[in-house]
């Protein structure tokens, strides 16, 4: 029987280190899903960083061709402005010319008229010669306005093909976002499968430890039940709660940590429960009977086999455990001795009666 514990124990042992190892590796697996969400993070800040950079080129771009169309239109108004004037000075020339032919006419009609048609035809002639520079002078403007409008608009073809292969580059920028985007919602995904996974093995490990705590419960229950069928009418010895408790003068001498004759009956008696408590316990609850000495606040001397109440406290709960192992074969994995010294007192230390209930061994059935 204490090796089909035993083995059974090891399997227990063994599912919860292998649930611990796929927990840790479900752990890992979010880590690394963790370091590729930040990767990924970080690739779609670069791309939004080079997309604002191309956006903001493209920008100055646009104003930049916004004032080139401002300019070019400020020089096809003066443009037009100095065919006007061109048109004006044709106008005039061609009056001139009537003036002469009219004078022409007159002074063939009228040849007492002829000097004075004759300086009317030099005044025309100058005033036509004076028109024929200011012509010439605004035939050269217009070719000279013509040549500035062909190299803006050379500029503005230039403009207009970096426009283009911005918008091409802002284009692939923002494919490379849109991609970066994807494969981010993917690593969210898998994040939150994997949180998923996690979440529902954390949940079914509560549900079987909560199963557990309520297989320990009614265990506990109807082994302090037992205990209080047995113990009932005893002095010295009463279940208090979820322990049952010894006074010390029951089980050992004054000072000692040698459980008496009549110690060892009492623990003797309570074996067979124990034993048949620990076999009706399914094997997947890690269970143990802890036995806690307490000793009352008076000091020892130091002289004794004792320095003090925490060796005292110790040894009294260390007899308990040997002679329940070593004597009467209960599972040694199973027990589990501790000394609490006057720490953990039940009554007032300023009385007789208060210190004797203070000097106790415990046994309570819990989890390890």
């Amino acid at each position: 029987e204490t090796d089909a514990q035993a083995e059974a124990a090891r399997l227990a042992a063994a599912r919860r280190d292998a649930l611990e190892a796929l927990t840790a590796d479900l752990r890992a697996e979010m880590g690394q899903q963790q370091a590729q969400l930040d990767a990924a993070q970080t690739r779609l800040t670069e791309a939004e960083e080079t997309r604002l950079v191309e956006a903001e080129a493209a920008r100055l771009l646009r104003e930049r061709l916004e004032g080139a169309d401002t300019e070019l239109t400020a020089m096809t108004l003066a443009l037009e402005e100095r065919r006007r004037e061109a048109e004006e000075t044709l106008t005039l020339l061609a009056a001139a010319n009537a003036a002469r032919d009219d004078a022409q006419t007159q002074a063939q009609v009228q040849l007492t008229e002829a000097e004075r048609q004759a300086a009317l035809l030099a005044a025309a002639q100058a005033q036509l010669d004076e028109q024929e520079g200011l012509t010439t002078d605004s035939q050269r403007r217009v070719a000279a306005l013509n040549e500035q409008v062909a190299q803006l608009r050379a500029q503005l073809g230039s403009l207009q093909a970096l426009l283009d292969a911005a918008g091409d580059e802002q284009a692939d920028a923002e494919l490379r976002v849109s991609d970066l985007g994807q494969q981010l919602n993917a690593a969210l995904v898998r994040a939150a499968e994997a949180t998923r996974a996690q979440l529902a093995l954390e949940e079914e490990a509560r549900l079987r430890a909560e199963a557990e705590a309520q297989d320990l419960t009614r265990y506990r229950s109807e082994f302090f039940g037992r205990l209080s069928q047995i113990l009932s009418g005893r002095e010295g010895v009463q279940v208090v709660g979820d322990r049952f408790v010894f006074q010390s003068e029951v089980l050992f001498a004054q000072g000692e940590a040698t459980l008496s004759e009549a110690g060892r009956q009492q623990i003797g008696g309570l074996a067979q429960l124990l034993t048949d408590i620990a076999d009706e316990i399914p094997p997947e609850i890690d269970w143990i009977i802890r036995v806690d000495g307490h000793t009352d606040g008076l000091r020892l001397s130091g002289t004794g086999r004792y320095a003090d109440n925490w060796e005292l406290s110790q040894g009294r709960a260390l007899a308990v455990v040997r002679y329940l192992t070593e004597d009467l074969g209960f599972p040694d994995n199973r027990l589990a001795p501790t000394g609490f010294a006057d720490t953990r007192p039940i009554a007032s230390e300023d009385t007789p009666e208060g210190r004797a209930l203070n000097r106790r061994i415990e046994l309570k059935l819990t989890e390890r």
